[in-house]
């Protein structure tokens, strides 16, 4: 996409008023290796924006609208999505630890090679999500679907997953060790790639049937004694 040259701001600390500019115009804006940390930007409408290299730390985007917007290697920790629209949004890199999604729209959003780790999106929708290389380590991710997707390097550890949706999912080099499953469906979902550490045999239904490995099943089974050759 081509910016006209007003609409871009590179290398300097930015106020809210200089956003605030920016959003009037009704044009798309690039932020190249800007400092907005800590700003208010709730409800602004920043569709098709893109952010590189930008410090975003505790920036509140709550209710802003997003859609297509694109975050590229930012540093984001604490920063507020409660609410925003984020339909189609991407996230490549960058570090977006304790980040709030709650209640967000992440319909076709993608998200990858980020820094998740106790991310909230509890009641997000979420639609399409696309998630590769994500580290969501205590993450807050209650009821969302990853139906018939593929997750691949994602890193759910010690994660609350309760009654996500992962039928027919395919896990390639995942962890959900330690993860909070219950309530979870994992019908025809195929965790051979995925690490499944700290899951007990006594809950060893919640993956009723899913293809699991030989290895797996052999770390269930050795909780009994028993052992697979």
């Amino acid at each position: 996409m081509d910016h006209d040259p007003q609409q871009q701001l590179s290398d300097q600390k930015v106020t809210a008023a200089d956003v605030a500019k920016l959003a009037k115009s009704g044009r798309p804006a690039l932020l190249q290796n800007c400092d907005l940390q800590g700003l208010d930007l709730t409800g602004f409408n920043m569709a098709d924006w893109r952010f590189e290299k930008c410090n975003l730390s505790g920036v509140s985007f709550q209710g802003a609208l997003l859609e297509r917007a694109v975050f590229a290697g930012c540093r984001a920790a604490g920063a507020r999505f409660s609410s925003a629209t984020c339909t189609e949004a991407r996230i490549t890199g960058g570090d977006f630890n304790n980040t709030s999604f709650r209640g967000a729209t992440l319909a076709a959003m993608k998200i990858s090679g980020c820094k998740m780790i106790g991310a909230d999106l509890s009641e997000t929708r979420s639609i399409g999500l696309e998630l590769c290389d994500v580290l969501f380590g205590l993450a807050l991710l209650p009821g969302l679907s990853f139906c018939k997707t593929t997750l691949r390097g994602v890193d759910f550890s010690e994660a609350d997953l309760r009654s996500c949706d992962f039928r027919e999912t395919e896990f390639e080099d995942c962890s959900l060790r330690d993860a909070n499953l219950a309530g979870c469906r994992f019908e025809n979902a195929d965790l051979r790639g995925a690490d499944l550490g700290g899951v007990k045999l006594v809950d060893a239904r919640r993956f009723k049937g899913a293809l699991i490995s030989k290895r797996q099943a052999a770390d269930l089974l050795g909780q009994l004694g028993l052992f697979v050759q």
